[in-house]
Formats: structure tokens, sequence, C-alpha cells
């Protein structure tokens, strides 16, 4: 009841509709924040890499992602933030590897004005360190097919410093081709390091579904 009379007050104060399915007055409703709730489950990139992803990219949950990265709705941080860290998480295990942010694009952070991704892994409350940057321009993968964005990200990212053997955990948003994670990984192990396993919020099933039929494989799940 506090909390509901909390959510009412802040309501007159500062409108804001729900980022999932656009009701009235609440930054997210129950239903769409029930959607949130992680069911992690671990999928293979292309070339092996195990990822941990918490949601399904689609319907609200997807509304509600593009909301807080495109829109700037930072108040999302928070469920979505939470559903990373159950990823995490489980990606980790019992390893004292440490969490690694994927690092965002100059053009993307241009355009939106934030990292979307460290906001979320600092509201996951977990540990991380900045251990990648970007080593070269790519180009936007959103236009790009399975092979093209292979090709564009080959190379584009580099270790700060070695790693000599450190665990870590790749983070990031949304699991699409599996790319982004798999240069990631190189870059990690051309660095000495040891990578442990992957977590993204949540992944696209269409376009996993699509990647997979084209190489004739089967995981199983969605």
């Amino acid at each position: 009841m506090l909390l509901d009379a909390f959510r009412d007050a802040r309501a007159l104060l500062f409108p804001v509709d729900c980022a999932g399915c656009g009701s009235h007055d609440r930054p997210l409703c129950d239903a769409c924040r029930g959607l949130l709730n992680p069911a992690v489950t671990p999928r293979p990139t292309r070339a092996g890499l195990v990822v941990h992803t918490a949601l399904r990219y689609e319907a609200e949950v997807r509304r509600i992602v593009l909301a807080f990265k495109e829109e700037g709705r930072t108040d999302l941080a928070r469920p979505l933030g939470y559903a990373l860290g159950a990823a995490v998480e489980r990606a980790r295990g019992d390893d004292d590897a440490v969490v690694v942010p994927v690092p965002t694009s100059r053009e993307s952070y241009r355009e939106r004005g934030f990292d979307p991704l460290r906001v979320l892994v600092r509201r996951s409350g977990i540990p991380h360190e900045r251990l990648l940057v970007a080593a070269r321009a790519t180009r936007a993968q959103k236009a790009l097919g399975l092979e093209e964005r292979a090709h564009n990200l080959r190379g584009a990212l580099a270790a700060r410093r070695p790693l000599a053997g450190r665990g870590v955990v790749l983070v990031d948003d949304v699991l699409t081709t599996g790319a982004t994670l798999d240069e990631a990984a190189r870059a990690v192990r051309e660095a000495g390091g040891r990578v442990v396993g992957a977590a993204t919020v949540a992944f696209t099933p269409r376009l996993l579904a699509d990647r997979d039929n084209a190489e004739g494989k089967d995981y199983g799940g969605a």
C-alpha cells in the first residue's frame, strides 16, 4: 500500500506512461514489471561462447529495453539491471572472474549521451572493470547480415592491458547474432585472459533462430 501511494504521488508530479504497454502513471505497470523476472538460459554463439540470457527480446520487453536505450528512460535501469545481474551470476558460477562490459562505440555514445550497458552493470550491483576498448571504427550493425556483422567487428576491440590468465565474464545488453561477444572474447584471449562465459539482459529469438537455421544447428529451446 505504501509503495502504491508513493507511485501515485510520483505520477502526479512526473506523469509518465508504462514503457512496456503504455498504461498511464507508471514507469512500469505490475504486469510489465513481472515480464522482467529473469529466466536465465544459456545460448551458444557461432564461435561456441556460452551466453547466459535473462529475457526474450520481444513484445513488451523489447519496448522496455528500447525505451531505456533510445529514449533515455534511466528509471528502467534498476529492473533491467536486476535481470542482467541474474544472468551474470549464472555465467560466472563459482569462478571469481571479473565482469567486463563490452564498450559502446563513440558514435552510439554521441547519439545517446550515455552508455546504457555501463548504467545497467552499475545498477546490477556487480563489481566490474573496463578492460576492453574500441580499437577501430565500425559500421552500424543493425543493417548488416550474419557474415557482414562478423566481418565488421573483426579486430574492432582490444584489451587495455595484458590479462595474464585472468578469468573474464563478458557482458552485453542484447544477444543478436553473437558477433559482438565473439569479438570481445577474441580480444580477451589475445591479451592472455580466460573467458569464463558471457551474459546479456535479453536475446533476440528470431535472429538467433535465423542464424541457427542457416548453419543447420539445433540447440533446442527458442
